[in-house]
């Protein structure tokens, strides 16, 4: 994983096909809100182990008998000549780019330090993990292995390169095709020096943070970067307005000479996914959506034979699963397992800064107790070998009171029972809002742009758990008494304890797809299942936007990793490919009807008391929310009364 960032001036940019033009111009000093510091600084939490940046700078030839690109010098920053071949001074730079990179470094032998550079003077820097569609040995490292495929691309758009391009009858392909095949979460910034052409992008739904900030009178800059940075007003809203969310996909700007001679021109262009089967599951359809009376009896009497007959049996620790007819649930559990897998090989971990020959497992999971948490947890169990312990991250806002808590505890015991030889660790992580008031200004500006009191709350709790600063309780977990911080202080039987894992499994994806939101039994209600099917394919299609980059952004910044086994490519693709009516019944009550898939895969994996608990937010599981109603609102009858949740922080004026 990394933190990434394109800072860049003197450069019009025109975007015509996306929205109105911007123009960048000349920075002034005193119209800077932020400077490329604060921009390292904020970058440098999500990748501790290095920091690099490349600057170059772009200049036009002191001479007029040229025209068009022939006019456009790129000098790299550290140039000591100043003089052109004439002997004339170098003109002043008149646009100039900045790349940032700061890695957290999970995958191969040898450090790397982003921006990667090469022969050609390409620059990368990438934010992202390759489970597939690239090959990469496990040794290796994936933005090394990016880097060498992207140096064979050639520069056309994916249309140009099917209809016009020479290069495809050499075996080349586009930068929109080579990204397109990459299974798993990227964000990327990629400069193809021989075509002048920045590309820059993000995954088809949004698994990795890029926000993109376009010039205003303010802050003339086009800059990019996973994160915004530290704000400098004391409620941390101050810049909130200059950052979006740059929309899921891939974008080039061509850079070319100008004709007026003061501005470097970028033509943007965004690129549709060449991927086929990608454009399938960006699409969302599904073949199977109304049931007939038929469909739907066979398909609650199948549950209830599961359950009485036990017909099926559980996944065993080899992934063998032996069952006279494969049922939608069985299908559903062996693609998360394959998803979790690729997840948590701690084989391909990078060897440098994980204990993996320690008993501390490189993979965490956060954890509430619930449904899709537990399945995460059981299944990372039967990924990776016994001798590992594995942290389960709990974040309670109301001490062992809180929801979340208590399943967490119940959730804690019923794993002991499946896998009795695993040392499981609960790390009880307690926040109080009225003691976190210079977390929360930082959170503010992690979540940025996201800006409403239910943004905060579930971002200070996710940032909290990621942490993983907590408490073991005696007794309750085997504890390794090295890897406690003291061993003497100890609160209520509890020693404290913070986890040292870098990767951090989370159950996003799970509700969107498989109905496990109130308003999906609402629309349910109103519109039959083509109304149910519709709000699920809309909160599937805008997930990037309301949940996972404010998410990515929180838990990164601890220095780990998020990773999405229910947002896995295949998963998504076996989901689509099951029946609606086999997903979720939501006639029946909650607990039963919604996410039903995901409840018959716990019971698969002899989770039985987790498989029936309803859906609970983490923001309301942790109590969160009932802090912040009361702070802000007074009480949580006048948070409801207002719709709290959707309410915007005021920004001072």
């Amino acid at each position: 994983m990394c933190g990434i960032a394109l800072i860049a001036s003197g450069i019009r940019l025109h975007c015509s096909s996306l929205f109105s033009d911007f123009i960048i111009s000349s920075d002034e000093a005193d119209q800077l809100l932020f400077t490329i510091d604060d921009i390292k600084t904020a970058l440098k939490r999500r990748g501790p182990d290095s920091l690099g940046s490349k600057e170059f700078s772009f200049h036009l030839k002191d001479f007029t008998s040229l025209e068009g690109e022939d006019r456009l010098a790129l000098v790299q920053s550290g140039e000591s000549d100043n003089k052109l071949d004439n002997g004339f001074d170098r003109p002043k730079a008149i646009a100039e780019f900045c790349f940032v990179g700061a890695t957290l470094q999970l995958r191969g032998v040898n450090p790397v330090t982003q921006p990667l550079t090469d022969a050609d003077e390409n620059i990368l820097v990438y934010n992202g993990e390759i489970f597939g569609g690239i090959y990469v040995g496990d040794a290796e490292n994936d933005t090394e292995i990016l880097m060498q495929s992207l140096a064979k691309c050639c520069s056309c758009t994916s249309e140009e390169h099917t209809k016009l391009c020479l290069d495809t009858k050499k075996g080349k392909c586009s930068v929109p095709e080579c990204l397109s095949t990459i299974k798993g979460p990227w964000a990327i910034i990629y400069w193809q020096a021989g075509s002048r052409i920045l590309w820059f992008g993000r995954d088809a739904f949004g698994r990795r943070s890029l926000l993109v900030k376009w010039p205003t009178s303010q802050d003339m800059r086009f800059i990019l970067s996973s994160v915004s940075p530290a704000s400098h007003n004391e409620s941390g809203l101050g810049e909130l307005t200059l950052w979006e969310e740059l929309p899921c996909g891939i974008y080039s700007a061509h850079i070319s000479a100008p004709n007026d001679g003061e501005f470097v021109d970028g033509e943007v262009i965004k690129h549709e996914w060449p991927n086929p089967l990608l454009n399938d599951l960006l699409k969302w359809d599904r073949k199977c959506v109304q049931p007939s009376p038929d469909e739907l009896s066979a398909s609650r009497i199948r549950k209830q034979c599961m359950l009485s007959a036990h017909s099926t049996t559980i996944a065993s620790d080899e992934g063998c699963i032996q069952a006279s007819v494969v049922m939608p649930a069985e299908t559903v559990l062996l693609a998360l397992k394959a998803a979790v897998m690729r997840r948590s090989a701690i084989n391909v971990i990078s060897k440098g800064k994980c204990d993996i020959n320690g008993r501390n497992a490189p993979v965490a999971v956060l954890f509430s107790g619930g449904l899709d948490s537990m399945i995460l947890a059981a299944l990372l169990d039967q990924c990776i070998e016994k001798k590992y312990d594995i942290d389960l991250l709990n974040v309670s806002f109301d001490n062992e009171s809180a929801p979340d808590r208590i399943s967490a505890r119940a959730g804690l015991k019923e794993l002991r029972k499946i896998s009795p030889l695993r040392r499981w660790k609960l790390v009880e992580i307690d926040g109080k809002l009225s003691t976190l008031s210079l977390e929360s200004k930082h959170v503010m500006s992690l979540i940025n742009p996201s800006k409403t009191y239910m943004d905060l709350n579930i971002g200070l709790a996710l940032w909290l758990a990621a942490g993983g600063n907590g408490w073991l309780c005696e007794g309750g977990s085997s504890i390794d008494a090295a890897a406690c911080i003291d061993e003497d202080d100890r609160n209520c039987g509890r020693i404290s304890y913070k986890s040292q894992a870098r990767v951090l499994l989370v159950g996003a994806g799970a509700d969107e797809q498989c109905a496990g939101y109130g308003r999906h039994r609402t629309k349910y209600r109103t519109g039959s299942w083509v109304g149910l099917h519709e709000e699920m394919k809309l909160d599937v299609q805008r997930i990037w936007k309301r949940n996972l980059g404010r998410d990515d952004r929180c838990i990164a910044d601890n220095g780990k990793e998020a990773r999405f086994p229910f947002l896995d490519e295949e998963v998504i693709s076996t989901l689509l490919n099951i029946p609606l009516w086999e997903i979720a019944d939501l006639d029946l009550p909650s607990g039963r009807g919604d996410k039903k898939i995901l409840r018959h895969v716990a019971e698969l994996l002899g989770i039985h008391e987790a498989a029936v608990l309803p859906k609970r937010a983490i923001q309301f599981g942790s109590r969160i929310a009932r802090e912040s109603n009361v702070k802000n609102f007074g009480s949580n009858r006048a948070a409801n009364q207002a719709s709290a949740g959707s309410v915007e922080i005021p920004i001072p004026k």
